[in-house]
């Protein structure tokens, strides 16, 4: 299998080349033609691979979906594959030494370009492994390449809409990474993700704080009084209700940590426990937005109220919903000054965990340690993939597997100079190919 993968990485990364050159970027108010080109490719990528369905699926309100399957032999369970066409803008300010538009080979063989890693090489991946069983696939397929997963998902409405169609026994979803490349880790948790906001308001109007200063709050001093009761000394986030615990596996090694970063020499990292616990296994609440005067309008005034959008990310195993009642519930009890404090929900993504006790898992850290030879360890994720919750829903005994091809030391997603290491997607194709067929 490692034999006939080498010999197809010619193809391989020439889909991947002819998928970034489209500008796939879905956000709102974005050109629409790039994203459906990048689909229509994403197409095509799958019909040279066994696929003669594959086409685009309608999904209402947003950009299509790209779909194709095939019919699962006498016996035989189904698969389903993950991955996402759309892309990260790729501003020049984000100091790109290449067109991110054109994948381009750097130093050491890495391709660069926008969605290089995150997350066309997911669907390389896919395309690679079922292009190795020349259209005879041992097991039933299924492939969602999703259209919005950057920006505001419309896949989640559809697929709870229509649950059979994503009905699968294993799904694979393409869009993690090893810590480092050629160091085979499985994803097994994902953080969730809860926002709210906080106003707080203390007095009718402007004042002129010479006149008025000291004996009424101000706003914004209220605000940031009130927003430093979130964390203690240390940095943690101190919410009561939040769960947290030492995670066990894989560890994030904080040089690594504070080089992708971008942390400044002489600043500490913040929070106790191993940099994974602080990362995939703790809560972490973080200010997102501020209203409040620009410091070039400012004026001597008490502020008479003043805002924040607080996103906070919840521990695998929190109840989404309980972890948001918990925050509101902390910035209402905490009001200092008997202030007036108005908090609104705004959105609640729950976390994820992998079951890792099922045969698909133990296939899958036997094909990931065949593929690399070297033993697949477990590490976490501090993002969120909400869709994942939505597919659970639709097939309950459902196994997941998450790896990709996005290694965090290297690839740069979302920033600039975005890679990839082509090793590391030979490598997720071999495993894929005998992930499938051992599911077979």
């Amino acid at each position: 299998m490692r034999a006939k993968v080498r010999g197809m990485m010619p193809e391989v990364v020439a889909d991947l080349a002819r998928l970034v050159s489209h500008a796939s970027i879905a956000f709102p108010g974005r050109p629409a033609e790039p994203v459906l080109a990048a689909a229509q490719e994403a197409v095509g990528v799958l019909k040279s691979a066994g696929l003669a369905d594959a086409r685009l699926l309608d999904v209402p309100g947003g950009y299509p979906a790209v779909w194709a399957s095939s019919p699962a032999p006498a016996g035989a369970p189904t698969v389903l594959l993950y991955a996402h066409y759309d892309v990260q803008p790729a501003p020049p300010e984000q100091g790109w030494a290449t067109d991110p538009w054109t994948l381009t080979e750097g130093d050491g063989g890495r391709l660069y370009g926008r969605g290089a890693a995150d997350n066309k090489s997911g669907v390389a991946i896919h395309a690679g492994a079922l292009r190795t069983f020349e259209g005879r696939f041992p097991v039933g397929i299924k492939v969602v390449l999703e259209g919005e997963e950057e920006t505001v998902s419309h896949l989640e409405a559809f697929v709870d809409s229509q649950p059979e169609l994503f009905a699968a026994d294993l799904m694979i979803v393409a869009d993690m990474g090893n810590l480092v490349a050629g160091e085979p880790v499985l994803t097994t948790t994902l953080r969730g993700d809860v926002h709210c906001t906080v106003e707080v308001s203390t007095i009718e109007s402007a004042l002129h704080s010479g006149l008025f200063g000291g004996p009424a709050p101000d706003a914004l001093v209220a605000l940031i009084k009130l927003l430093s009761t979130l964390w203690d000394d240390r940095g943690n986030t101190v919410v009561p209700g939040l769960r947290s615990y030492d995670w066990l596996g894989a560890e994030m090694p904080e040089d690594l940590y504070r080089e992708q970063a971008g942390m400044l020499s002489g600043v500490e990292t913040i929070g106790d426990g191993s940099v994974s616990t602080r990362l995939w296994s703790s809560p972490n609440v973080t200010v997102t937005g501020l209203d409040a005067p620009r410091t070039e309008n400012a004026s001597n005034i008490l502020i008479p109220s003043a805002k924040a959008h607080l996103s906070l990310r919840i521990a695998p195993g929190q109840d989404e919903k309980a972890a948001l009642d918990a925050l509101m519930r902390h910035l209402r009890d905490h009001a200092p000054w008997g202030v007036d404090v108005q908090v609104v929900p705004i959105a609640a993504s729950p976390a994820f965990e992998v079951a890792t006790d099922g045969p698909g898992f133990a296939a899958a850290r036997v094909a990931m340690s065949d593929a690399y030879g070297k033993p697949a360890g477990e590490a976490g994720s501090g993002g969120s993939i909400p869709l994942l919750t939505t597919l659970r829903r639709a097939a309950p005994g459902a196994e997941f597997v998450l790896w990709g091809a996005e290694d965090v030391a290297r690839s740069r997603i979302h920033g600039g100079n975005e890679s990839v290491d082509p090793r590391e997607i030979e490598a997720l194709i071999v495993a894929e190919a005998l992930l499938i067929r051992a599911m077979g």
